[in-house]
């Protein structure tokens, strides 16, 4: 599992130019998987809802858009993350506003079954202890509540020659050329390729004491978006 520490000082480090890269390294696609989490979140309209690992607020900001009498907060651990995050509401109405704060999802600061729903968008990978920070998830979500994550995942078969060869040559250096941090894109394409399936995520899941779990693969299965119920 990856250290938070060193994991926190790297998004540190590529905060400002973390948008952008990820929309070229991901062809434009981020935003059409972001489109459809949103999506499979609108329809069950939950009411409290919490994006985590938000990093930039991409998502909750999607959130909030989708679904504007909601409650939306979002919260990361990556202080310089928020500060890009908040910027981007600098203005705004009160009413549009959402709330973003420290917040690491193996201690989340929220109450036991607070929320209808929650978001993480490329956050589970990064978990130092991928298991309690599951059975994290699950706590604060109430009864018949929902946690949509969004993830990288193992290919089809069929993609795996090509996008493992994308993620050692290609994606290293286009992230060192928009940000200059070569290394943390490395840890990226590694941090990918070394996860697990959804498969068994999705058996990780029900461990945590998830009762309804199931993962959509999108793009020739590069990313999964698994909804699982408390």
């Amino acid at each position: 599992m990856p250290q938070g520490a060193a994991i926190r000082n790297m998004f540190a480090g590529i905060a400002r130019r973390y948008d952008l890269t990820n929309r070229i390294l991901s062809f434009g696609m981020e935003g059409l998987w972001r489109r459809r989490l949103v999506r499979l979140v609108a329809e069950r309209a939950p009411r409290d809802i919490a994006d985590l690992a938000t990093g930039s607020g991409v998502i909750a900001y999607a959130l909030k858009r989708r679904l504007p009498q909601a409650r939306v907060s979002g919260y990361d651990f990556c202080r310089p993350m928020l500060d890009v995050a908040e910027a981007k509401q600098a203005g705004a109405p009160e009413a549009d506003r959402i709330p973003f704060a420290l917040g690491d999802c193996l201690a989340l600061p929220l109450a036991d079954a607070s929320l209808d729903a929650l978001t993480i968008g490329y956050g589970v990978r990064n978990f130092e202890d991928r298991a309690k920070g599951l059975g994290e998830l699950r706590r604060v979500l109430r009864p018949g509540g929902a946690a949509f994550i969004l993830e990288f995942t193992q290919p089809s078969w069929w993609m795996r020659p090509f996008y493992y060869l994308y993620l050692k040559t290609f994606l290293p250096l286009v992230a060192w050329a928009t940000t200059g941090d070569r290394k943390a894109y490395e840890y990226l394409a590694g941090s990918i390729a070394s996860y697990p399936t959804k498969e068994a995520i999705s058996e990780e899941l029900r461990a945590a004491g998830f009762s309804k779990v199931r993962a959509i693969g999108l793009t020739g299965s590069i990313v999964a978006i698994h909804i699982a119920e408390a």
